[in-house]
């Protein structure tokens, strides 16, 4: 059994925003608190250590009290989630990371642990959540990512030849995919504000 001090979580809050008018999403109140914020607390129990992943407003995101680091220079500005992960990655002291992106603030308290088991059940390198949406397809989440830290010499390879894809990267390796539809797992625990109407509807529930 994999023990929540091998995992390291990181927040990824890395992104534009641009769906939100390019304010730092990660920074946008969710029931009067920081997004990012929220998600850190949803998540710290569910790991031993944690990281953000942000680049604009450092300072904001160091006065959670975790590290933050920004993404790598190499890369270019805002180059997406996978940026993210090798960031995480570089930083990681643990065997393994969990990545969970800041926009989503309902996902499941039970997501880590759930992961860990299916990852290490099928002897895989990578467990992705699985949500099933509106039109009933059960569809990967590929930013809720649990890996093994071994895997930052596959990312920067990935990523330094042009890379993007989270999906296009995790199917080079063996990957189990983790169904968040048992009764009792709410339908919108994958639900991610992409708006800031769309927050404040996820804040109305």
């Amino acid at each position: 059994m994999i023990d929540i001090s091998e995992i390291t979580g990181l927040i990824l809050a890395g992104g534009r925003g641009s769906r939100m008018g390019g304010v730092d999403k990660g920074l946008q109140n969710f029931n009067d608190v920081p997004l990012a914020l929220h998600t850190q607390l949803r998540l710290s129990p569910q790991v031993g250590e944690l990281l953000i992943n942000a680049n604009r407003n450092l300072a904001a995101y160091e006065s959670f009290g975790v590290p933050v680091w920004p993404d790598a220079a190499s890369l270019g500005d805002f180059a997406g989630p996978l940026a993210g992960f090798l960031t995480g990655l570089e930083r990681c002291e643990t065997a393994f990371m969990m990545t969970v992106p800041c926009d989503t603030p309902l996902f499941p308290l039970d997501l880590v642990a759930r992961l860990a088991t299916a990852l290490e059940a099928d002897d895989a390198d990578i467990a992705v959540a699985a949500a099933r949406e509106e039109d009933g397809q059960l569809r990967a989440q590929p930013v809720f990512c649990l890996m093994r830290s071994e895997l930052l010499e596959s990312v920067v390879k990935f990523t330094h030849g042009g890379g993007r894809k989270i999906d296009a990267w995790t199917a080079l390796h063996k990957t189990v995919l983790v169904p968040f539809d048992l009764p009792g797992d709410d339908p919108k625990a994958f639900f991610n504000a992409n708006t800031l109407a769309e927050l404040h509807q996820l804040e109305s529930r």
